[in-house]
């Protein structure tokens, strides 16, 4: 019987020589590569897909670094109306992360806004969850500062007789001197300026300033102008608006004819400095100050203020024009809405406010008047060449300490109404003294009440607030 099938044409699983399609199989390399192929192609598509998971976390980083970036600029601007957290917020917002500023700080002083945002998030991984990592962290930090640099001085310094007590007057000099020297460097060149005011009974504008102004002189002895009772409601004085000049005449003693006194200074180291930056003319300045007369604070914060007004400009112009104020000053005042100047006032006082009287008109009513009064002290005169029934026909009070009072918290606030940030001393002052000056100042922590040397540490104190205020950018 003839076999179907030949056993010798099929391998079999027993021995080694009936394997040849296994042993082939075995010598074949084209199964490993296709293994490590798979392999390395699936390792390419797992890095690929953590480039893609990063590339999109830092794509997400950048969209947001760049709205807290705009976010921070636009809130730290000082022309900013809205608060500054709220402008932040609107940007998140807008830009469709309503929930990544989620810590906002703001921190603002006078002249100066820091508005810094910290987004804190995270992106969910598309590939990376595979190794285990479901999410990436997402930072994004951003800070934008506006200061201010330039900053306009008015120093306003007590001359009044009562400075003349014990070491007040040196002290005030050493303190003044201090300051001048601490808010004045290379640092500050043409960014600072100082004028000084000082003030006794009236101001002495000096007679480059009252050349400048439209003055109806009744002497030529003093440069001292009548302001009226709306005058301290507003910061400005106007070149254009018509001024009556204080009459001169000397005041204060019965017991013999004392010329020291005069109601309006006539020394021209009582004169106004207007926008300097010379430190040596300045200190120089401050060092011939003289105690005599009276005390009328308000009429030395008045001129202060209205060094800082910007209706001021033309006036200084015309002095930087005759050589009587830094060139570099021309164009100052500067505006009130200009955000990149700060107005300050350092006002000064050893009392209060006093009284003030003028001769009645009838009798200071020509040059020949105004001669005669320029001879004689008022009162001495009176004493000695008129019945006392008539003295009060001579003289009229015009004003008092507590209009005086009422004259000063109307400059004062109309000073702060503009941004003008205004510091007060009151150097041995009463009770009644300190809580006047201290109602001037812009906050409590603006006014200092001191004894003695402790004014040169009011001054210094007073310097260093304002050079931490003119930063740099």
């Amino acid at each position: 019987m003839s076999k179907l099938f030949s056993t010798t044409s099929i391998p079999t699983i027993s021995g080694r020589a009936g394997l040849p399609v296994l042993n082939r199989f075995a010598r074949d390399e084209d199964g490993a590569i296709l293994i490590a192929s798979l392999f390395m192609l699936a390792g390419m598509i797992l890095l690929g897909g953590i480039y893609f998971d990063m590339q999109q976390n830092e794509l997400e980083r950048v969209r947001i670094q760049n709205t807290a970036d705009r976010a921070v600029l636009a809130a730290a601007d000082l022309d900013q109306t809205m608060s500054p957290e709220a402008v932040v917020q609107d940007y998140f917002t807008k830009a469709g992360l309503p929930e990544h500023a989620n810590a906002i700080t703001v921190d603002e002083g006078l002249n100066y806004r820091t508005v810094s945002v910290d987004a804190d998030t995270q992106t969910i991984t598309r590939f990376m969850h595979l190794l285990g990592i479901d999410a990436l962290p997402l930072r994004s930090f951003a800070e934008a500062e506006e200061r201010v640099n330039n900053v306009e001085i008015s120093m306003v310094l007590d001359i009044s007789g009562s400075m003349g007590e014990g070491t007040k007057m040196a002290e005030l000099r050493d303190a003044a001197r201090t300051f001048v020297d601490a808010v004045i460097n290379e640092s500050t060149e043409d960014l600072v300026s100082v004028s000084i005011v000082p003030y006794s009974e009236h101001v002495s504008a000096g007679p480059e300033i009252m050349s400048h102004l439209n003055v109806d002189w009744n002497n030529s002895y003093s440069h001292c102008i009548e302001f009226s009772e709306s005058d301290f409601d507003s910061t400005t004085i106007n070149a254009t608006e018509r001024f009556d000049q204080v009459q001169h005449f000397y005041w204060g003693t019965t017991s013999y004819n004392n010329l020291s006194n005069p109601v309006c200074p006539t020394g021209t180291y009582e004169d106004i400095v207007a926008f300097s930056q010379d430190t040596t003319a300045l200190k120089n300045k401050i060092s011939q100050l003289v105690p005599r007369g009276s005390t009328s604070i308000f009429a030395g914060m008045k001129w202060a203020a209205a060094l800082l007004d910007p209706e001021f400009q033309p006036i200084t112009q015309e002095l930087v024009a005759d050589g009587d104020a830094d060139g570099a000053f021309v164009t100052r005042p500067a505006a009130f809405d200009d955000r990149e100047t700060l107005k300050t006032v350092i006002l000064m006082t050893d009392g209060q406010n006093h009284y003030s009287y003028r001769i009645d008109d009838q009798y200071y009513a020509n040059d020949s008047h105004a001669l005669h009064w320029s001879r004689y002290n008022l009162d001495w005169y009176l004493y000695r060449y008129v019945s006392s029934r008539y003295h009060d026909q001579f003289k009229y009070l015009k004003y008092y300490p507590d209009y005086g009072d009422t004259l000063l918290d109307s400059i004062c606030d109309a000073a702060k109404d503009k941004n003008i940030v205004v510091w007060s001393i009151g150097f041995e002052v009463s009770d009644r003294g300190a809580d006047v000056m201290e109602s001037c100042a812009s906050s409590p922590s603006h006014f200092f009440r001191v004894e003695g040397v402790e004014i040169k540490d009011a001054f210094t104190a007073i310097a260093r607030q304002i050079n931490q205020l003119r930063l740099t950018q």
